[in-house]
């Protein structure tokens, strides 16, 4: 009896597939900017949200939600340890009062200020070894699907 779907559309799949391709590249890039914020506590995802929050008016959750790719449940989930430590925290949006802003507080601000010069290592250590990639062009190629 033969499959339903043949081994041959596994291989197209898996050799053509953007979104299997993108999410492999995403992984590995989490994977080692995970290891190198781990000597201050912080995974990737969290740096990007720390990140997200350090601009001169505090921003809503619908804002950094649609900055970060993620649906306000998700964004809420991953605000929750941050909040726990610490490092960021909510509040009732002064402008409409059934929003809410995230403010990242002075602890947030100062480990961020530890983790910047961590990421910046880490980032040009990755863009070095793309040796005959046009990093700008791929950014830019990214930005398009989103």
């Amino acid at each position: 009896m033969s499959k339903p779907v043949p081994f041959d559309t596994t291989l197209h799949v898996r050799d053509h597939c953007l979104c299997l391709h993108a999410q492999r590249a995403a992984r590995v890039l989490a994977r080692r900017f995970d290891e190198a914020l781990r000597p201050v506590g912080l995974t990737n995802q969290q740096f990007s949200l720390l990140m997200s929050l350090n601009r001169p008016k505090a921003p809503t959750i619908g804002v950094v939600a649609e900055l970060l790719g993620m649906d306000r449940t998700t964004l809420t989930a991953a605000l929750k340890p941050l909040e726990r430590r610490g490092l960021a925290t909510t509040a009732v949006d002064p402008a409409d009062r059934r929003g809410r802003n995230i403010l990242l507080t002075p602890e947030g601000e100062a480990l961020l200020a530890e983790a910047v010069p961590i990421w910046r290592d880490t980032h040009a250590a990755v863009e070095r070894s793309m040796v005959g990639v046009d990093v700008d062009r791929l950014r830019h190629d990214l930005g398009t699907i989103v």
